[in-house]
């Protein structure tokens, strides 16, 4: 299942106002911004979605086309440890080691790899340890 997606933006504060008022009649609105410190890419993102969690990401500080991320749910962190492991193994970049990411939420947990054409594939659980 897909947890969420992102992409690279020219700029972020464009973006942000951009995707405000065109997702507005969807029902979907800014549910949190992170900080480049935040980020894995460094840059400024923002997330919109509804009941507040934020599925659709725009961000900035990657090059537009190369920015695309794809988060997909893991059932604990014990897949999130296999998926980093594997993906690794099998020829992936380590783009964010398994750990815990509290600044998103209290108990996001995740590992991030760049496949072999760069895509930021992400596996996430909000499990409990």
């Amino acid at each position: 299942m897909i947890d969420h997606v992102g992409f690279a933006v020219q700029d972020a504060e464009v973006s942000r106002a951009f995707y405000a008022a065109a997702l507005a009649p969807l029902g979907i609105t800014l549910v949190m911004s992170a900080t480049p410190d935040q980020t894995e890419s460094g840059g400024t993102a923002h997330g919109f979605g509804s009941d507040g969690k934020p599925f659709f990401w725009v961000g900035d500080n990657e090059k537009v086309g190369e920015g695309t991320h794809v988060a997909l749910t893991a059932r604990n962190r014990a897949e999130v440890d296999a998926f980093h492991a594997a993906a690794i193994a099998a020829g992936a970049k380590d783009n964010g080691a398994p750990g815990l990411r509290p600044h998103y939420r209290p108990d996001y947990y995740a590992a991030f790899v760049r496949d072999p054409d760069g895509n930021n594939i992400e596996a996430v659980t909000f499990a409990p340890a």
